[in-house]
């Protein structure tokens, strides 16, 4: 344990952004070769690692990158890089996944094997969109791969516990963004040009609201403007507007048919007005979406490990999360690590001051380590 809390420590100190993980690439890398183990680079940054020997039973992922806000923690081991931190827990999660591949190699040499082998996997670039996971898919971080499982900090669960649930446990999400253009012209003329600023409040007001009637409301999408921009002086029409956003939603389906509905909608809403807008939808990534026979196979090892209290179900979230690019693939499981002192603050994560119970670093391990030694024994 206190290997692993200094481990976590130095990398929180050393966050790197997606893509640009090299130094905590080289550092994953060089502790599991110390242990005997051989890693496995992805191009750029990133690696996996099989402990074990025989057939890959399982794989165990875990996310490296850190976000682009400043760390306000203050802690003695706090972010020395400025604008960059570990703010989602990225770190705690390659923490535990490094320490769950060293006492199960551990184990693998000194009880006769294992039995199978478990593949740990840390994937870059979590935090941008489409996500990492494409990426290292494609260079065969799953091939042999059977199911997997990963683990993320939640704040809203006190440290001890993890929260789970079967089928869906994150959202999609994507961008959107708008881009009108008009000729623009004097505020006392209207109707001598588009009025762009009222076309986009039109888009901003009524594209959210319509899709409401289109989209079936059991899919609980939701489209939230974060950015809106156009003009500079109170009598003039401007000739260029903006207007950025986030679309989420709970299930595939309803992900999919807004996809289908959006372009035309906008057009439509805008037509009257006359002005050209260009629509940009980013697909992000689709919902985790939890499959049942690796719930229950976790669920069962986590009580055993921690206790009967230990699983608690915990609700949907409107965030997005790349495994869910796994598990379009195999099945698997997103179970959520309790990282709140119990009976303290709750600190959000994607928020500078996120702070996490250091006795999580430890229960994760446990958490990675009996999930993969019942999916063992399962095999």
């Amino acid at each position: 344990m206190d290997e692993l809390i200094e481990f976590r420590r130095d990398i929180h100190a050393h966050p790197e952004l997606s893509n640009a993980e090299h130094r905590t690439t080289e550092k994953i890398a060089q502790r599991l070769k110390d242990a005997g183990l051989e890693p496995v680079l992805f191009e750029g940054t990133g690696l996996y690692v099989d402990v074990g020997d025989g057939p890959i039973v399982g794989g165990l992922r875990a996310d490296i990158d850190a976000l682009p806000l400043d760390d306000l923690t203050r802690t003695e081991f706090a972010s020395t890089v400025p604008g960059v931190s570990h703010s989602c827990g990225h770190d705690v999660h390659l923490t535990a996944a490094m320490g769950a591949a060293l006492a199960l190699s551990r184990i693998h040499e000194t009880k006769g094997g294992l039995g199978g082998t478990i593949r740990c996997i840390f994937q870059p670039a979590e935090e941008v969109t489409p996500g990492g996971a494409l990426q290292i898919i494609q260079q065969g971080a799953l091939t042999g791969v059977p199911l997997c499982y990963a683990l993320h900090c939640d704040p809203n669960v006190d440290v001890g516990k993890v929260g789970s649930r079967i089928g869906p446990i994150t959202a999609a999400g994507d961008t959107v963004i708008l881009r009108l253009r008009g000729h623009g012209g004097h505020t006392s003329r209207p109707h001598l040009t588009e009025d762009l600023v009222y076309a986009l409040g039109r888009l901003a007001v009524d594209l959210p609201s319509t899709l409401s009637r289109l989209i079936d409301p059991r899919h609980a999408f939701s489209l939230v403007w974060g950015a809106i921009e156009a003009g500079h002086a109170p009598n003039v029409v401007p000739n260029e507007g903006l207007l950025m956003g986030t679309l989420r939603c709970l299930d595939v389906d309803g992900w999919n048919k807004v996809a289908q509905v959006l372009p035309d909608l906008v057009d439509r809403i805008a037509g009257p007005y006359g002005v050209e807008v260009d629509l940009e939808h980013r697909r992000g990534v689709p919902p985790v979406v939890n499959t049942e026979d690796e719930v229950t196979l976790a669920e069962h090892a986590i009580r055993q490990e921690l206790g009967p209290d230990s699983v608690e179900l915990t609700p949907q979230s409107m965030g997005g999360e790349d495994f869910a690019w796994y598990l379009t693939r195999v099945p698997g499981a997103l179970i959520r690590l309790g990282t709140r002192t119990p009976g303290g603050h709750t600190y959000d994560i994607h928020q500078g001051d996120f702070l996490v119970d250091e006795r999580a670093v430890g229960i994760a391990t446990r958490v990675n380590c009996a999930v993969a030694l019942e999916a063992l024994n399962r095999a």
